[in-house]
């Protein structure tokens, strides 16, 4: 599995050289496609070569665009690469909605969970309030205590005037954090077979990443701390996302989370957590649970060689 993310931020030309990805810029750097995980284009003038977009695919490499504003608005995944995808889509089909709305429940007790512990980390107040919330999560989430936690977070870890709907460097950080992360989520979904379209709570028609939308949920925390420290570092003087900025962002692919099994990499999470989605649609309702994680900071995994 890839764990190389790559952020090209200045002219290039993209071309594949046997077995690895070629970057011709001023000098020439080569990357073997088996280390990348991810690529993000955030410059008008590159180009790159058909085999490129195959070895991506072939790969299991997500490679992102980037819009007029500089924030993602594409991402180019791999096609049914998965020996069981149909078989998958069928689970995903008729999953029975106890099962369905267990699922999110979990996803979304994670999600608070990890939003008052982002508090704790951030030094902020309101930890214990969004414990004792997670914990009143109940099957499907009826109560949309989602939606509650997130009311008292945003304020109380970004301050009290502070809203998502606000244009701002903060709001642009989070969107773009959170697209990263999507995209990542929806190449371990493709990974494993599993329909990226076909969600447990959200099912928009015209959103081809439903249910990257709700394994997303436990990971968005990991972003709200680290733009909280950038904001913060930076005095509130920020106005438009850096190029360090937005690597920094990518960069939290490789943050440590915690999971059953111990720390890994937000990219590592991922496939345990897609892993454990696909056990949980197979096995029905026999008691299987989701292998979420658990932010503990925001200390890049360690790489062993």
């Amino acid at each position: 599995m890839g764990w190389r993310s790559i952020m090209i931020s200045r002219p290039a030309r993209l071309k594949r050289e046997h077995f690895s990805l070629a970057i011709e810029q001023d000098e020439t750097v080569t990357l073997p496609f088996e280390d990348i995980a991810v690529v993000v284009l955030n410059h008008r003038q590159i180009t790159l070569t058909h085999p490129v977009l195959s070895a991506c695919a072939e790969y299991g490499i997500s490679l992102y665009s980037l819009g007029d504003n500089h924030q993602p608005n594409g991402v180019f995944l791999p096609f049914l690469n998965h020996s069981r995808t149909t078989r998958m889509l069928r689970l995903q089909l008729q999953a029975g909605k106890p099962l369905i709305k267990q699922a999110w429940a979990a996803m979304v007790r994670r999600k608070i969970e990890n939003q008052g512990r982002c508090l704790a980390l951030a030094k902020r107040e309101g930890s214990k309030r969004l414990e004792a919330i997670a914990a009143d999560v109940r099957s499907g989430d009826m109560e949309n205590l989602e939606g509650q936690a997130a009311a008292f977070y945003f304020p109380h870890l970004f301050g009290s005037g502070f809203y998502r709907g606000e244009e701002g460097w903060i709001n642009a950080a989070l969107n773009y954090g959170y697209a990263i992360l999507r995209g990542a989520i929806a190449r371990g979904l493709v990974a494993h077979g599993l329909h990226p379209s076909i969600g447990l709570f959200h099912a928009n028609e015209q959103n081809a990443f439903n249910l990257a939308d709700d394994l997303i949920e436990p990971f968005r925390p990991l972003v709200d701390l680290h733009v909280f420290r950038e904001a913060k570092r930076a005095g509130g003087e920020k106005a438009e996302l850096s190029p360090e900025d937005k690597a920094g962002l990518v960069e939290l692919l490789n943050a440590d989370v915690g999971m059953t099994s111990g720390c890994m990499s937000v990219l590592s999470a991922i496939e345990y957590a897609v892993e454990s989605l696909c056990r949980v649609f197979e096995n029905g309702e026999n008691g299987h649970t989701l292998d979420l994680p658990a932010l503990i900071g925001l200390k890049t995994h360690a790489l062993e060689y």
